[in-house]
C-alpha cells in the first residue's frame, strides 16, 4: 500500500477526532478509519473506566465508576492482527485510515513484535515500511476537553445518540476526576508534539475549533491531501454532545483549578 494512499489521525480523547474520522468514512474513498489500536490484548476491549485511573484510591472517585470487565484474551498472531487492521481499514479504492490516541502507542508497537521496535517503526511495519499521511488533531483548550471524557467514562456514551435515551449511569461532577484526566490529556498532547518534532514530521494540522466550525471544509482539506475529489466531504455525520451541563462544568472547574491549583 504506498504511503499516500495511507492515513493515521493521532490525536488525544474527546479532541474532535472522532468527528473527523466518521466524515472522512461517509465518504467512501477515504478508507474505513477507526481506533483499532486501543484494544488492549489481555482483553480484548479498550480502556475501561477504572483503568483511566489506575493508581487512583479514592473511593468517592473510584464508585463514580464502573466495574471492569475482564473480557478475553486476544490470541491472533502479529501477522492476523496486522492483516485484519488492513482489511477493516480500506475502502476499495485502496485508501487505508485510521486513529491513533498517544496511549495507544505501546499497543501499537508490542502487538507488531518488533524487536526493539520505535513508534515510526511500528506504524511502518502496517505499510510495508512506508510512512503513512499523519494528521494531527488536537484541543487548545484542555478544560471542555477533560469534562467531556469526565463524563463520557462516567455514562460510557462517546457520542451523542441518534435518538433520546437514558444514559447508562447519570455523570456527576468531581473536580478531582477531571483534573486526572485534564493532566492525562495535556501529557498525551505534549508527548505528539515532540515525537513529530523528533521524528522531523510535518502532519497536517487540525485543531478542534476549526473542525467544530466547519467540519465539512476541514474534511475537504485532509480528502486533498489524500489526493482525494475534496468535493465529496459530507455534513457533520454526528452531533456534538456538549449540551448545558457540560458549559457549566466547565466554569465550574475553571474555578475550583484557580483555587486548587488543578491543571486547567
Amino acid at each position: 500500500m504506498p504511503a499516500t494512499r495511507a492515513y493515521l489521525v493521532c490525536a488525544t480523547q474527546r479532541s474532535g477526532s472522532t468527528l473527523l474520522v466518521e466524515s472522512l468514512a461517509t465518504t467512501g474513498v477515504a478508507g474505513r478509519p477507526a481506533e483499532f489500536f486501543q484494544y488492549l490484548p489481555t482483553s480484548s476491549l479498550p480502556p475501561q473506566p477504572r483503568e483511566w485511573f489506575a493508581g487512583v484510591t479514592d473511593p468517592e472517585i473510584v464508585e463514580l465508576l464502573d466495574t471492569t470487565d475482564e473480557g478475553s484474551v486476544d490470541t491472533r498472531t502479529a501477522d492476523q492482527w496486522r492483516a485484519d487492521i488492513l482489511a477493516a481499514g480500506a475502502t476499495p479504492n485502496g485508501v487505508w485510515g485510521g486513529k491513533l490516541m498517544w496511549n495507544q502507542t505501546p499497543l501499537l508497537i508490542a502487538r507488531t513484535r518488533i524487536a526493539h521496535a520505535s513508534l515510526r517503526t511500528a506504524v511502518r511495519s502496517l505499510f510495508d515500511g512506508a510512512d503513512p499521511l499523519y494528521i494531527h488533531v488536537s484541543r487548545k483548550d484542555v478544560v471542555p476537553q477533560a469534562v467531556s471524557m469526565w463524563t463520557a467514562v462516567q455514562t460510557q456514551q462517546w457520542q451523542a445518540p441518534d435518538a433520546p435515551a437514558a444514559l447508562h449511569r447519570e455523570p456527576v461532577y468531581d473536580a478531582r476526576g477531571i483534573a486526572h484526566l485534564a493532566t492525562i490529556l495535556l501529557d498525551q498532547e505534549r508527548a505528539w508534539r515532540q515525537w513529530f518534532a523528533a521524528e522531523s514530521l510535518s502532519p497536517v494540522e487540525i485543531e478542534f475549533s476549526e473542525l467544530v466550525a466547519d467540519p465539512t471544509a476541514t474534511t475537504a482539506r485532509v480528502l486533498s491531501a489524500l489526493d482525494q475529489d475534496p468535493g465529496l466531504a459530507p455534513p457533520p455525520p454526528i452531533r456534538r454532545q456538549s449540551n448545558s451541563r457540560s458549559r457549566e462544568w466547565v466554569e465550574r472547574y475553571r474555578d475550583d483549578a484557580a483555587r486548587l491549583g488543578y491543571p486547567s
